[in-house]
């Protein structure tokens, strides 16, 4: 197939951390061997108005490459912009933001909606998400897949504790809980560190940058490396005896999948898509808002074996090769159903 792909997020030169997951489903596709041309954002910069350039990217791109099928990621805009710059089926795939979006920004309901009857098909990256958006938007119900964004298994799978600690240069107070994401008041890291201060042992690393950094760098045993770049997260992962993501709430909740495969324990929010896919054997699901279940939680991941052959075995099932397949299938019967008539 001609698959046209469009992303508001995808790495780039500045920020090569944003949207890895669409840039791994683009590679595993072309690696299937359909041809793929790009309209993508590489940066978080720009407002509002670097939506303008993609639209113009994707509008040149479609009338250039004439696509079988146009791929987008995220509802609105890039939904959107798919529908909009070409008469090719449409998929798109929901990731979450883009989900609550619908009915808490102006214009976002209408749009989405529009968007979602010019659709072919609708991704879900978890049946919660699915759920949500159905509730909001009933129209969207029979057209909806769940089929996640998957994990490399290559890249991801477990790896010596002690030389990756070695290769890092980390020689902290053990154990270490890792958490990976954006220092944000969703992703819930004052209430994770202050959890942490609690149990008055080990070390809390945060990779990622947000608003909410300066506050976490005071705690005592905490350390903000900041972002760093993705080919070096399976190391971080391999490092840690725990990765901790007990967001306020988690459409999917790719950063626990990645430790799983990496054969460590987690801690993952009850809210949203982790309880889909992390066994009592492999983690632990926490209340986000119960500071004291918190506190449980991580003593709790600290008991469970590491390595956890139960995270990997669970992670398998969400190999990227098999949610790719499941993806190409989706797009196959768009392109089969347009041809149909």
């Amino acid at each position: 197939m001609r698959i046209l792909l469009v992303s508001q997020m995808y790495p780039g030169p500045s920020d090569p951390d944003l949207g890895v997951f669409v840039a791994e489903l683009e590679r595993e596709l072309a690696r299937r061997g359909h041809e793929i041309e790009r309209a993508v954002l590489g940066r978080r910069s720009g407002g509002k108005l670097r939506f303008l350039s993609l639209a113009r990217e994707a509008r040149r791109k479609a009338r250039r490459f004439r696509p079988d099928v146009v791929y987008a990621h995220f509802l609105v805009p890039s939904g959107l912009i798919g529908a909009l710059v070409s008469k090719a089926p449409l998929v798109v795939t929901a990731h979450g933001q883009d989900v609550r979006n619908v009915g808490a920004l102006p214009g976002v309901r209408a749009l989405t909606r529009w968007t979602l009857r010019r659709a072919s098909a609708i991704v879900a990256v978890s049946r919660f998400l699915a759920r949500e958006l159905e509730t909001k938007l009933p129209q969207a119900g029979a057209k909806i897949s769940v089929i996640d964004c998957g994990v490399d298994l290559e890249r991801f799978q477990p790896r010596d504790q002690a030389e990756a600690r070695a290769r890092l240069g980390w020689d902290g107070e053990a154990p270490l809980f890792l958490c990976l994401g954006s220092l944000t008041e969703r992703k819930n890291v004052l209430r994770l560190a202050r959890a942490f201060s609690r149990l008055e042992r080990g070390s809390l690393v945060f990779l990622g940058d947000g608003p909410l950094r300066g506050e976490l760098e005071d705690f005592a045993g905490v350390q903000v490396p900041g972002r760093v770049p993705h080919e070096l997260v399976p190391t971080w992962l391999a490092a840690c005896d725990v990765l901790c993501q007990p967001s306020l709430i988690e459409p999917f909740g790719q950063a626990p999948l990645e430790a799983m495969a990496c054969a460590r324990p987690v801690v993952a929010t009850l809210l949203g898509g982790p309880p889909e896919f992390v066994p009592a054997a492999a983690g632990v699901l926490v209340d986000p808002v119960d500071e004291d279940a918190l506190v449980r939680a991580l003593e709790s991941a600290l008991d469970l074996p590491c390595p956890n052959e139960a995270g990997r075995a669970a992670a398998a099932a969400h190999g990227i090769s098999e949610q790719v397949e499941k993806i190409e299938r989706v797009l196959e019967q768009a392109v089969a159903r347009r041809a149909g008539g």
